[in-house]
């Protein structure tokens, strides 16, 4: 037996230091690690994958706290990846979201990985599907993802989990960010955290004012060509016969537990939501088309640059020329994509 197939059977049978290495060695980009997770695959597609994001101080981490009692309470065992940002001079996380999570440290049922951007945009790092992946593998029930939450283009974890929440705070500002903000398009749930502040209530109703917007605008032309056969098939004109979901909105207090159950309960009914109407099966397609694409563009970039730096000296150097204008990036460009 190889070291990889090795670690690869240490892993799924939840090997704790296994997993923990190898988590380590992806997120550095060692070579030997994409050999184990290739063998890990085959023995994934069971967990249920739970992303959580929004700005800055709306009490993810609290709110992914109390999710991990709730489930353990259940007895499921839970996954957690928290991405954090990168610190410009070690490229480590900076907040440590584990901190917040000490409670279930010691808890053999749990498993939580910081991660750091390093540099990498849309709210999750770069490595944050294949340490799902690994807690798939190692045979978590549930993983729970919760995003850096840096701003409004948070939209990869939409890609990677089966159900998404928003977690919003009254307060921030703007009354009408709720309808503004490309972000909440994203969610399957909402959760308006820190729900003891003043003007919670006008945050649910700008919620719920724009989902009755989405709804009363949701035609033919918008809705994914499956919603229009389910329409036909139940005579209905209204998208809710269709198969619809609609995001509820749920208040929640996570420092205090209050609200925690009722998000759950959400989060369940838009998991049997997805079974009965076959959109968990398309949302895996696209998860896998995500995750294949992605692989794609980074194993091609680093073909392109490897025979760059081959062929017309390091990056660095070029892109000096580029800078002096005695190199055109378009060209070099276009010359090289032709000859990958």
């Amino acid at each position: 037996m190889s070291a990889a197939d090795a670690l690869a059977d240490r892993v799924a049978a939840g090997d704790v230091r296994s997993a923990a290495r190898l988590m380590r060695d992806l997120d550095d980009g060692l070579p030997s690690a994409r050999g184990v997770l290739r063998r890990l695959f085959p023995r994934t597609g069971r967990a249920y994958v739970l992303g959580l994001t929004g700005p800055p101080g709306a009490g993810k981490s609290s709110l992914t706290d109390r999710l991990i009692g709730r489930l353990r309470g259940a007895g499921r065992t839970v996954g957690v990846v928290a991405v954090d940002p990168t610190s410009p001079f070690t490229g480590g996380a900076i907040l440590g979201d584990r901190v917040r999570m000490q409670d279930h440290a010691l808890d053999p049922g749990v498993f939580i990985r910081s991660l750091a951007t390093r540099g990498h945009l849309g709210g999750l790092s770069r490595a944050t599907a294949d340490v799902v992946t690994v807690m798939d593998a190692m045979g978590k029930d549930v993983v729970l993802v919760e995003t850096v939450g840096v701003g409004q283009d948070e939209v990869e974890v939409a890609e990677l989990a089966h159900t998404v929440v928003v977690v919003a705070i009254p307060g921030m500002g703007d009354d009408v960010q709720a309808i503004k903000a490309g972000v909440l398009e994203i969610a399957d749930v909402f959760a308006v955290n820190k729900a003891d502040r003043e003007g919670s209530d006008r945050t649910v109703k700008d919620l719920q004012l724009m989902l009755e917007l989405r709804r009363t605008t949701a035609t033919r032309q918008v809705l994914d060509h499956d919603a229009v056969h389910r329409m036909q098939r139940t005579g209905g004109e209204d998208p809710h016969e269709a198969g619809w979901w609609e995001p509820p909105v749920v208040k929640t207090v996570a420092t205090r537990g209050e609200g925690v159950a009722e998000l759950w309960d959400a989060v369940e009914r838009h998991r049997a939501h997805l079974e009965a109407t076959g959109e968990k099966g398309r949302r895996e397609v696209a998860r896998a088309r995500a995750t294949f694409v992605a692989l794609l563009r980074e194993r091609l970039l680093q073909g392109a640059l490897s025979r760059l730096a081959s062929e017309e000296g390091h990056l660095d150097e070029i892109a000096a020329r580029i800078a002096a204008r005695e190199a055109d990036p378009y060209a070099l460009a276009d010359e090289l994509a032709a000859r990958l």
